[in-house]
C-alpha cells in the first residue's frame, strides 16, 4: 500500500513547490533602475587630479524621456572644480549653488541617460555620494538620494556612489579652485575710507577756521582797549595840568 501512496505524495509535493516558486516570483518586486557612477580608467583615488566620472541614468519610464539631472556634490567637491565632458546631444551644463545641472531635449523614451564630468581633484574620503534628482518629460522626477543600503528585499532610491582607494603616498590637496569673481576686500574699500577719515579732518578744519576767525576778533579788543587807556591818560594828564596852572 505504501507503494501505491508514493508516486501520489511525489506528484502533490511537485504541484506544492511549482506553486511557491509561481507565488514568490508573482509578489518579489520588479528591478529597479538606478544611477551609476564610475571613474574612467583607474582613477577612483582619493586625491587624484583631473579625474573623468561617467554616470548612467537608468530610465524607468517606458512613456516618457529624462530631460534634465540634477546632482547634489559631495563634501570636498565645488561646482567650480566641476567641468562638462560630454553627454546627450543638445545637453547643457549649469553650476549650481549645490552642485551642477546637466539638462536638454528629451532622450528617447525607455533610454537611459549617460553623461561625464571632469572633477579637478577627488577628496580625501573613503567614498562619494552624488545625490541625484531625475526629471521626465511628463514632470516625474526620481529622486536619487538615500545613503543607506536598502533593507533585504527593497530597492530604495540609492543615491550613486563612488568608492575610492586610499590616496597615493605623498598625494596633497591642490589649491582651491579660482572663481570667476575672486572673494576680496574691494567690496569694503569705500566704506572703510569714507567714515574713517572725513571725520578728524573736517573737525580740524573747522577749528582751525574757528581759531583763525577768532584771533583778529581778539587783537582788535586789545588795540581798543590800549588805545581806549592811552586815550584816557592823555585827558587825565592833560585835566591835571590844566588844575596846577590854575
Amino acid at each position: 500500500m505504501s507503494r501505491i501512496n508514493r508516486p501520489r505524495a511525489a506528484r502533490r509535493l511537485s504541484a506544492v513547490t511549482v506553486l511557491v516558486i509561481a507565488a514568490s516570483l508573482a509578489v518579489a518586486p520588479p528591478a529597479s533602475a538606478h544611477v551609476e557612477v564610475e571613474a574612467e580608467g583607474d582613477s577612483a583615488v582619493a586625491l587624484a587630479e583631473n579625474v573623468t566620472l561617467a554616470f548612467n541614468a537608468e530610465t524607468e519610464s517606458d512613456k516618457a524621456g529624462i530631460t534634465k539631472l540634477e546632482v547634489v556634490l559631495p563634501d570636498g567637491i565645488a561646482p567650480s572644480d566641476v567641468t562638462y565632458k560630454e553627454g546627450p546631444k543638445g545637453w547643457k551644463f549649469e553650476a549650481t549653488g549645490r552642485g551642477y545641472t546637466v539638462a536638454g531635449p528629451a532622450v528617447a523614451a525607455g533610454e537611459d541617460a549617460v553623461y561625464a564630468v571632469t572633477v579637478r581633484q577627488l577628496p580625501d574620503a573613503e567614498s562619494l555620494a552624488f545625490k541625484t534628482l531625475q526629471t521626465y518629460s511628463d514632470g516625474r522626477v526620481d529622486r536619487w538620494i538615500e545613503l543607506e543600503e536598502p533593507a533585504a528585499g527593497e530597492h530604495g532610491s540609492p543615491a550613486p556612489t563612488l568608492e575610492l582607494r586610499p590616496a597615493a603616498p605623498g598625494a596633497k590637496p591642490v589649491s582651491p579652485s579660482p572663481t570667476a569673481e575672486p572673494t576680496t576686500a574691494a567690496p569694503s574699500t569705500p566704506a572703510a575710507s569714507e567714515p574713517a577719515s572725513t571725520p578728524s579732518p573736517t573737525g580740524a578744519g573747522t577749528a582751525s577756521k574757528e581759531e583763525g576767525s577768532s584771533n583778529p576778533v581778539l587783537i582788535t579788543a586789545l588795540v581798543v582797549a590800549v588805545v581806549a587807556l592811552i586815550g584816557g591818560g592823555l585827558w587825565w594828564f592833560r585835566r591835571r595840568g590844566g588844575a596846577s596852572t590854575t
